[in-house]
């Protein structure tokens, strides 16, 4: 969908393009248009936020758009807008729409739109034109056309970089698998980051038995990857982000349920979000210094996959004892965090991953769940959650919890003692491989993928984490 900011509506012939009007409630009870009078007399339109009807004002059609109260009008609540007017065209299957609105920052209205606007259609054939998107151009009025372009152009960078998240999460398996996700890491370079690949023979002189124990039963090779962005001053501490790139999840031995196995493809979701993080961070030349890791491997069962009852040495010299094979996740990560700790030492990591269903239980959709050995960049994560939609809650971690995972044969066990606290006692394990540095950890497994769409996106992948990793690290630019 192309996004244009003008004066004035441009002149269309086309049949289907429309004329759409947002007010506030504010707005709507002082407004005398044609058009408005007829909503709130054959509609009861009020401007409330989730109102919205087409309605003629002579023999033109307009789309009335309701923006709720003025008060309550930040970027955020724009963008839901803008989300909600391309939803709302699509429906009426309208192919232009002109936009006027009497408001600021309407360049986070666009962003909303635009977000609105992703499909994932690739592989229809016969079928496609039904998936397709019917809204191609949305205009949107404003005083000054230079000034909305100037502030939309590093919106637009975030949104590609969402759709590319968004794309490779919702790739099939078959297709993203360890070292094709390299292949793709590896194109990057184009968009200036620095990156390296390890492979298993790499990764084993370093001593990673922890990764490579998820990834010994599948005929892919696991890979390492490691981006960087160097747009701080040289030498400077870099911000590190890693992710967990299972790029699908079987459960191993200890094999899953068959139903909605389907859906383990998302668990690289994680991982996913650094990359996409990291190009993002590379195109609108961020001003410091970021370090990318990710762990990709399938964990398959075979003859050769590990067994519950093995014991790993990691890459700290740390053993763990397996319990379940199905708690993969943090044995890749506990490699990808320490080989990131002592080889960059950065001011802090964050990690993010499809760990537990336990998160799920606790906070399904909506937030994601946050664990961390510091409060400063607890609160940060926090804060930059709640300006971008894209919202954490944090939960608690102990001595208490760490003792869970204390093993008879081993310095650990990967997963803890009894049903309770799956996703603290998770967060736990990881924290015994960053040392003293401050970490958080970021537990995503219900806001990855929305089985139902919500006002940021259609159903399917969500985007969640670029945009509140990327206001994050905007904290820490240097201006």
């Amino acid at each position: 969908m192309k996004i244009n900011f003008a004066k004035s509506a441009p002149i269309s012939a086309a049949k289907n393009s429309i004329q759409v009007l947002v007010l506030t409630e504010e707005q709507v009870k002082k407004s005398n248009l044609k058009s408005v009078k007829f909503a709130k007399e054959n509609f009861a339109f009020e401007g409330k936020n989730n109102q919205a009807h087409l309605v003629t004002d002579g023999a033109q059609m307009v789309a009335v758009i309701g923006a709720g109260a003025e008060k309550k009008l930040n970027d955020l609540e724009l963008q839901k807008i803008g989300s909600r007017i391309v939803a709302f065209l699509n429906a009426m299957k309208i192919k232009e729409g002109s936009v006027f609105f009497e408001a600021k920052n309407l360049p986070n209205l666009a962003f909303g739109a635009l977000l609105q606007s992703y499909r994932f259609n690739k592989y229809f054939e016969n079928k496609k034109k039904d998936k397709e998107l019917k809204v191609q151009t949305l205009n949107v009025m404003v005083a000054d056309v230079s000034k909305a372009q100037k502030e939309f152009a590093p919106l637009e960078i975030l949104a590609e970089n969402i759709f590319f998240l968004r794309d490779l999460v919702s790739e099939p398996s078959n297709i993203l698998e360890p070292e094709s996700y390299a292949a793709i890491c590896k194109t990057l370079k184009k968009d200036g980051l620095e990156v390296e690949v390890l492979g298993e023979a790499e990764m084993k002189k370093l001593g990673m038995g922890s990764l490579l124990g998820v990834g010994q039963g599948s005929e892919k090779e696991s890979q390492l990857v490691i981006l960087k962005w160097n747009g701080g001053k040289k030498g400077e501490q870099p911000l590190a982000f890693v992710g967990k790139g299972v790029t699908f999840d079987t459960g191993g031995i200890s094999i899953k349920p068959s139903n909605n196995m389907e859906d383990m493809k998302t668990d690289m979701a994680g991982s996913a979000v650094v990359v996409s993080l990291l190009r993002n961070l590379a195109q609108r030349k961020a001003k410091v210094n970021v370090v990318g890791v990710v762990g990709l491997v399938e964990n398959m069962p075979s003859g050769t996959a590990q067994r519950p009852g093995d014991v790993v040495k990691s890459m700290s010299g740390q053993t763990i004892e397996v319990i379940n094979t199905d708690a993969e996740g943090r044995l890749v990560l506990a490699d990808a965090l320490h080989y990131t700790n002592t080889k960059f030492k950065p001011k802090f990591i964050v990690d993010l991953a499809t760990l537990t269903g336990a998160i799920v239980v606790c906070l399904a959709d909506v937030y994601a769940g946050l664990f961390s050995n510091d409060d400063d960049l607890a609160k940060k994560l926090e804060s930059c959650g709640t300006a971008t939609g894209e919202r954490v809650w944090r939960m608690p971690l102990g001595e208490e919890y760490d003792e869970m995972i204390n093993s008879d044969i081993a310095d650990m066990k990967n997963v803890g003692s009894g049903r309770g606290a799956g996703s603290t006692t998770a967060a736990q394990f990881l924290k015994r491989f960053v040392g003293e540095t401050k970490w958080a950890h970021l537990d995503i497994a219900g806001v990855a993928w929305k089985g139902k769409g919500d006002a940021m996106a259609v159903k399917g992948a969500s985007g969640f984490g670029v945009k509140l990793l990327d206001e994050l690290v905007k904290t820490y630019e240097k201006k």
